[in-house]
């Protein structure tokens, strides 16, 4: 029978007794890891969780959770036995005891260096570790459990006098002790931490029980009598109050004097207790009252109440020196003040878990969290006010911190809070910006997931990433429910603005160098180009003329003025010659036949690089020959409009169209990438492949665009072809063409 199948009202409410006797039937002499007999384990929990006044649902699920390993079908023995909300209990509980011993070991054993990052690092991890710990557990009552089984294996080892494994003392301070003082489980919590201390401290520890020079039932014994004393007195008063007092433990002995650098002869609330009145001229006279009964310490009196602090926390603090000749502290308080110091924005949980750096005053507040946190604990003691009403139980039953964040862990067991309804993609994002772009599937708890999951607390997600990548454009669709963290949402946008930016700025660099062709000004100083008109960079320049924001008439006027363009540096003389061919960059044979003319000395231009089988013609300059270009350059087509007299028709030589000549010829290459490391290196190894020789290069980059050019020698055009898709597969490349 399975928890659906079991009505809930068809079994008797569960006992105390019959889990115990369930345990002991099926558990005979089984233990647990630490050593303890389970069956004690189970006895002990279940009563601490009694103490809690909590519905017998959980008390029957806090003897029977660590049960549940050693049966065959737990589920459906729980649930046929005691009912489908004792098997949900027991199987929640079960979960978060792997999450939370997976994650904490992780947490507690990572960063373990002493730098001040480290240590933030370490400490945020606790707090989300924390967090997680709670926004997992769907019914509060799964907490109450795990903190009261914690509980029983530190009083196990204590009364058996057995070290546990070093990571429980640390871990239950670290994590279980601050989740029980968050609910307000004062016993629970100074419980926890005086154990845990015992065996992570032993020597400081034993030092300040023997500084105490008395028994813990001594003192109190003498809280409880001086807390008679005054009621007393108030009585006398007509005062009506509540007075509550318990002594300071040992654990928090020893944060106050490290964390404010106190001697123990220097404390003076090592023994405390709090008046809580109706209004504020009750607890003048109550502060009377108290002074009146022990000698006050005049130096150790704060009036919080006329001088607030400044989270609006107000109490009267008086130190008097009991009859004893030992000293101890009075709070005063009304109603409302303590109402808003334990459950509004002065809740002071944060304060005490802070430890020295708390004492010190700096103490960080999240008001969102800290008001459901404050919820909860007002629904504890709500609840223990109407203990025995089936209402309040249904409430308790159904109380979870509903927090703006949900907690998955990476396969390393690193805590990670993400806003609700995040997806694998911003987990991705949140560990790293990279990973983000390249990341590709998911696993969630080993099993592959459509990347646009909502992930659900305590998952543990794993990213599948390619080498090289970017982002998707569906990932900015709202509607497809790829993104869901405002974070990971601009990185992504960033990506793709710096993309546009880039392709922006390569349309724009085309359309001034077209116009510089035009005007005939190839060779013009881009750099002084810019600044002359205005600009910062040359790309600023091409980034304004692609989105047509900046008329090119202003370039032609600032050319018609611009200084004589530089001459092209001549190639090394290593490079003029080649063991394959004759180069023609500098006036040897071109290949070239010009009909009618013979001997006619001819060079090719510079402009547009001709090499065969590029369609040429041939143009008439004033003292150096011929000069070849191709029919489609646009400053052979303005001069040639311009004086059409001086264009002569030329063709390739059939020794050169048949691949039979031996010249190459040099043309220029244009590159856009990604700029990354070692990209020149394997651009430069597609042309080693190809045995075209470098003779030039120019390159720029700018917001991580790499825009280069290559003038390579080529014996035909077939060459740049077959370069610039070799090129355009090289990592990174975003476009590789021949320069028009």
């Amino acid at each position: 029978m399975t928890e659906s199948t079991v009505p809930a009202d068809t079994l008797p409410e569960p006992s105390f007794d019959d889990a115990l006797a369930f345990v002991r039937e099926h558990a005979k002499d089984a233990r647990l890891s630490t050593g303890e007999l389970l069956a004690d384990h189970a006895a002990g929990t279940a009563r601490i969780v009694q103490t809690l006044n909590v519905d017998p649902h959980a008390v029957a699920a806090a003897a029977l959770f660590a049960l549940a390993p050693h049966l065959d079908d737990p589920e459906t023995l729980i649930a046929e036995h005691f009912g489908p909300e004792v098997q949900r209990l027991v199987s929640d509980v079960r979960k978060l005891l792997r999450l939370g011993s997976v994650s904490s070991r992780a947490t507690l054993a990572a960063l373990p260096d002493n730098t001040r990052d480290a240590q933030a690092a370490r400490r945020a991890q606790v707090e989300s570790l924390r967090k997680m710990l709670l926004a997992f557990a769907q019914d509060i009552r799964v907490v109450l459990i795990r903190l009261a089984s914690r509980l029983q294996t530190l009083r196990y080892h204590a009364a058996q006098k057995i070290d546990p494994s070093p990571d429980v003392p640390r871990e239950t301070l670290d994590i279980y002790a601050p989740l029980a003082n968050r609910l307000g489980i004062w016993q629970v919590k100074w419980e926890l931490e005086d154990l845990s201390f015992r065996f992570e401290d032993p020597a400081t520890y034993k030092r300040i029980a023997k500084l105490l020079d008395e028994k813990r039932i001594e003192r109190e014994s003498y809280v409880t009598e001086a807390i008679a004393r005054l009621r007393k007195e108030l009585d006398t008063a007509h005062i009506a109050a509540e007075v509550s007092g318990r002594p300071k433990h040992i654990y928090s002995i020893w944060k106050k004097m490290r964390g404010k650098h106190l001697d123990f002869s220097e404390l003076n609330d090592v023994r405390a207790f709090r008046v809580i009145v109706g209004d504020i001229k009750d607890c003048y006279t109550v502060l009377g009252i108290v002074h009146n009964l022990w000698q006050p310490v005049p130096r150790e009196f704060d009036d919080y109440i006329s001088r607030p602090k400044p989270n609006g926390y107000k109490s009267l603090h008086t130190v008097v020196v009991g009859d004893d000749g030992r000293a101890f502290e009075v709070q005063i308080r009304t109603h409302d003040m303590h109402q808003f110091a334990e459950y509004g924005v002065a809740a002071h949980w944060r304060y005490k878990e802070a430890g020295a750096r708390g004492y010190a005053g700096q103490v960080m507040a999240s008001e969102k969290y800290d008001e459901k946190i404050a919820w909860l604990r007002q629904l504890l003691a709500w609840k223990d006010d109407v203990e025995g009403d089936r209402p309040g139980w249904q409430q308790l039953r159904d109380a979870t911190l509903d927090d703006d964040h949900i907690y998955v862990l990476t396969p390393q067991a690193r805590v990670i809070a993400l806003p609700h309804g995040s997806t694998a993609v911003d987990f991705a994002y949140h560990l790293h910006s990279e990973l983000g772009h390249r990341c590709r599937g998911a696993r969630v708890d080993g099993a592959m997931v459509p990347l646009n999951t909502p992930l659900q607390n305590g998952q543990t997600v794993e990213i599948v990433a390619v080498k090289e990548g970017g982002p998707s454009r569906d990932w900015l669709n709202p509607q497809l429910g790829y993104l869901h963290s405002p974070r990971a949402r601009q990185k992504v946008r960033a990506w793709f603005n710096a993309i546009d930016a880039a392709e922006n700025v390569a349309q724009g660099r085309a359309i001034v160098e077209k116009t510089l062709q035009r005007e005939g000004k190839t060779s013009v100083n881009l750099d002084q180009l810019a600044a002359k008109l205005g600009f910062k960079a040359p790309e600023d320049l091409y980034a304004v003329v692609a989105k047509d924001e900046f008329s090119l008439r202003n370039i032609e006027q600032a050319l018609s003025d611009a200084p004589p363009p530089e001459p092209e540096p001549e190639a090394p003389a290593h490079f003029e010659k080649r063991s394959s061919g004759q180069s023609v960059a500098h006036g040897a044979s071109t290949g070239v036949l010009v009909v009618g003319v013979d001997a006619l000395l001819t060079q090719l231009a510079r402009c547009c690089r001709p090499a065969p089988p590029d369609p040429i013609a041939g143009f008439v300059t004033r003292g150096k020959g011929m000069s070849i270009h191709r029919t489609d350059c646009a400053t052979f087509q303005r001069m040639a409009q311009r004086s059409p007299e001086r264009v002569l028709h030329t063709t390739w030589s059939a020794e050169v169209m048949n691949g039979r000549g031996s010249s190459v010829y040099p043309v220029d290459l244009s590159v856009e990438s990604a700029d990354r490391q070692g990209l020149l290196r394997d651009i430069s190894e597609v042309f080693a492949r190809e045995k075209m020789n470098v003779i030039g290069v120019k390159s720029q980059s700018r917001r991580n665009v790499a825009f280069m050019q290559f003038t390579v020698e080529v014996s035909n055009a077939a060459q740049v072809q077959r370069a610039c898709t070799l090129l355009g597969e090289v990592p990174g490349v975003i476009r590789a063409s021949r320069r028009a």
